[in-house]
């Protein structure tokens, strides 16, 4: 009787395990800093004139995809959305903003911009 109850419990962990590694690799799961981070959306006022592509190495959750938005929304007149699965940022913008802007905005942070492009 023992034995089964250890073995159910065994297997209880095991599925909460997976379903764990599963989020992770989907980057749906908050490995590098604490729970689920809930960022609110900048909103532009104006007409967006570019919208850049940022591909950004190193962001691997949610916390990642949170905290790159964050330092790219302090740009005055941009603001960013990150795709995760593609490892870029969609930066619109009511005003030009030059690749130096977008580094400095991501200095520090722990993440690596790859490239810069306008979005055709």
């Amino acid at each position: 009787m023992a034995t089964a109850i250890v073995g159910i419990l065994v297997l209880v962990a095991l599925f909460f395990a997976l379903k764990g590694v599963i989020k992770h690799w989907r980057g749906e799961s908050s490995c590098c800093g604490g729970g689920d981070v809930k960022v609110p959306k900048k909103k532009l006022t104006g007409t967006i004139v570019e919208t850049k592509i940022v591909d950004i190495e190193g962001m691997t959750c949610g916390h990642c995809k949170a905290r790159v938005e964050q330092a790219l929304d302090t740009i005055d007149g941009a603001a960013a959305e990150v795709n995760l699965h593609r490892n870029h940022a969609v930066v619109k913008m009511t005003r030009e903003v030059s690749d130096d802007e977008i580094r400095r905005a991501l200095a520090g942070s722990g993440y690596t911009i790859t490239g810069i492009h306008i979005k055709g």
